[in-house]
């Protein structure tokens, strides 16, 4: 097996075959998903409500349009567009029980009509070129193996005037917050996944995956590479988390 970078992936602060990292991100997901409702509101103290919401309605969605929401897990980012009026709306994920839990909460909710349900790797999107208006991925790039993939895919999907949005952890541009977010991240989060979820390094990669994921800028620089135009960048809570959107024209 080849040791070169490009054969490698990151996993958390780990390095593994790039080959891999899909089936364990899998992995991590099917061990959190029953709980991960929960989990998000005790990670975040309930601030995702409110950033899901913030990036909803940056999405605006209309009812002519369609929504091809990448990675949306148990469905919130595609439940908050149809309760704010888009048109159709398919909600993805790579990881089937991911998918299960978003189908009972939609059935729960009694969100049926222009609501599809598709497992889909975001590095190959099974849809034609030009085929969506909005693209939007939240807290989902991170876990990707390719996002320079993710982001072409995302741009070829989308029709000339379509925009692509991302919702994601970044980094924290308050200095003086930093060591209480790192105790926070690294000590708290591991301890409370494994007292409610009974999954402690499930946790731990997850708060790893937040380090080393790109910050504002390259992540808005890969957007450009990837075709995509007036790309902006919106920080939330500090830059805990920030939206970048960009345009394909």
């Amino acid at each position: 097996m080849s040791d070169s970078p490009q054969d490698q992936a990151d996993f958390g602060f780990r390095t593994v075959p790039r080959a891999e990292k899909a089936s364990m991100v899998r992995d991590v997901f099917e061990s959190v998903a029953p709980s991960y409702d929960v989990m998000n509101d005790l990670m975040s103290l309930g601030i995702h409500r409110v950033w899901k919401r913030i990036f909803v309605n940056a999405i605006a969605c209309s009812p002519r349009e369609t929504l091809l929401d990448l990675a949306g897990g148990t469905g919130d980012i595609s439940f908050l567009a149809k309760e704010r009026g888009a048109g159709r709306v398919i909600l993805t994920d790579v990881n089937p029980a991911m998918l299960e839990v978003g189908r009972k909460r939609a059935l729960d909710r009694g969100i049926v009509d222009g609501l599809d349900f598709m497992v889909v790797d975001a590095e190959h999107i099974p849809l034609p070129d030009r085929s969506v208006e909005k693209v939007s991925i939240a807290f989902g790039l991170r876990n990707c193996t390719d996002k320079d993939a993710v982001l072409r895919e995302a741009r070829r999907v989308l029709r000339p005037g379509g925009r692509f949005h991302c919702l994601e952890f970044s980094r924290l541009e308050i200095s003086a917050l930093v060591p209480l977010y790192d105790a926070w991240s690294f000590k708290a989060l591991p301890a409370i996944g494994e007292r409610v979820a009974k999954d402690r390094e499930s946790y731990e990669y997850l708060a790893e995956s937040i380090r080393v994921f790109p910050d504002q800028e390259t992540l808005a620089g890969m957007m450009r590479k990837a075709g995509m135009e007036r790309v902006e960048v919106r920080n939330l809570s500090g830059g805990i988390v920030a939206i970048h959107t960009g345009w394909r024209l």
